[in-house]
């Protein structure tokens, strides 16, 4: 008598194997670009998957998962998304504004009423004591869609910030202990004046459970990723896929090195109270791929309709102001300038020559804080997704514009 046990191990085993058979590096010029990261040290493994009309075209993965136990990374290696969750977070958004159920103007308050008191820091009195007005309008839906809305994330140096790194938000055990911290924190600067690296998604978060009455991880689950089949996509890596998660990196002391306990080393082991809207994910590159041609295709993939087409088209377009995109503001690789804007929840490219990439005009893409990355090319009907789990910090790997260059010349006739 078979085992089931035994079959259950074969059948993965298949799996496995026959995910990893869809590797197709067609693209040799994306691995040429890439490798030499590997080859050197700077990263333990990447994994790149591009579709191009629709069709795989290229995919690789190269080096390891984890350096410690040797096993290789594959095609099917769960990585954590961290902010390549917010253009996720963007669809649950515009999902229910589909629906009509927020519009842009609408102040953010309308539906989140505890933050209708936040008030703007406007610098210290002569006795070291900060001053805090209310703010000349309450920050919008649209504002928070943009990270113009007043918050932050308490990367930065002042009172703000240190605000932010004693109350954090993202520590919460509970949507509603999230929400009563962001009400007691002051905005940055006035709404609408400035763009701001922030916690917006994850107020975007508190939102879509408020709106749908569904936490954020079931609404995802339920309206995105089960209708995309995103299998591995989600706030959690179950015990049964553990073994395909990759180890977590940063550069120290002259060469790769697990990080210690901290808020970017979670074990995802089990759902979180609070699921960050901002950076809460864990995915594969083929399930991400899917997220993204979904967008290219206009809201749709193989029959499910997630989004209308002009919602798309209002996710993809640049929401910011001449003076916002020309003000030096951004976060890490992602340098906000005129001709590389910013959209719901990701960078919008106006411009490729103004803006100096090599993307088609109207390119979507955002990373995350492990160094994952992607981009959609409606211009040339492309979806690339690149993954890799290397914190960074001191000699960071240029993954982003090194494979965005091999792209546009395997698109080269």
């Amino acid at each position: 008598m078979i085992d089931p046990k035994n079959l259950a191990t074969a059948a993965l085993a298949a799996l496995a194997a026959a995910t990893q058979a869809h590797a197709q590096p067609k693209w040799p010029a994306v691995d040429a670009a890439l490798s030499p990261y590997v080859e050197k040290g700077e990263l333990a493994g990447v994994v790149t998957y591009a579709l191009k009309d629709g069709r795989l075209v290229h995919a690789s993965a190269i080096g390891k998962r984890d350096l410690e136990t040797g096993a290789p990374m594959q095609m099917d290696t769960i990585v954590r998304a961290f902010s390549m969750t917010k253009p996720v977070t963007a669809v649950a958004m515009a999902i229910l504004y589909d629906e009509g159920k927020w519009r842009p103007e609408d102040p953010l308050a309308k539906v989140l009423p505890e933050l209708a008191g936040l008030k703007v820091f406007k610098g210290m009195d002569a006795d070291g004591k900060p001053i805090l007005a209310a703010p000349a309008h309450q920050p919008t839906i649209g504002e928070v869609m943009t990270h113009t809305a007043g918050f932050s994330y308490g990367f930065n140096p002042g009172y703000v910030d240190d605000a932010y790194r004693a109350n954090s938000p993202l520590r919460a055990e509970s949507s509603a202990e999230a929400l009563g911290r962001i009400a007691t924190l002051p905005l940055a600067y006035e709404p609408g004046t400035k763009w701001q690296y922030s916690i917006s998604m994850d107020v975007e978060g508190l939102i879509v459970e408020r709106l749908s009455g569904q936490s954020l991880p079931l609404f995802m689950q339920s309206r995105i990723f089960g209708p995309l089949k995103m299998v591995d996509t989600g706030f959690v890596v179950p015990d049964g896929k553990r073994g395909r998660f990759a180890q977590l990196y940063e550069w120290k002391d002259g060469g790769l090195q697990v990080p210690g306990p901290g808020p970017f080393n979670s074990a995802y082991a089990k759902v979180p109270g609070f699921a960050s809207g901002g950076g809460g994910l864990v995915t594969t590159a083929s399930d991400y791929a899917r997220f993204a041609q979904m967008l290219l295709n206009g809201g749709q993939l193989d029959g499910a309709r997630i989004l209308k087409p002009a919602t798309v088209r209002l996710m993809m377009t640049s929401h910011i102001s001449p003076e916002i995109a020309a003000g030096g503001y951004g976060v890490g690789q992602q340098q906000i300038r005129p001709g590389y804007e910013y959209g719901w929840n990701g960078v919008v490219v106006t411009d490729p020559d103004r803006a100096q990439v090599a993307m088609g005009k109207g390119s979507y893409l955002w990373d995350g804080a492990a160094g994952t990355w992607f981009w959609v090319d409606p211009e040339n009907k492309v979806v690339f997704v690149g993954l890799i789990q290397r914190l960074g910090g001191e000699n960071t790997p240029q993954v982003q514009p090194v494979s965005q260059k091999a792209v546009k010349a395997s698109l080269t006739p």
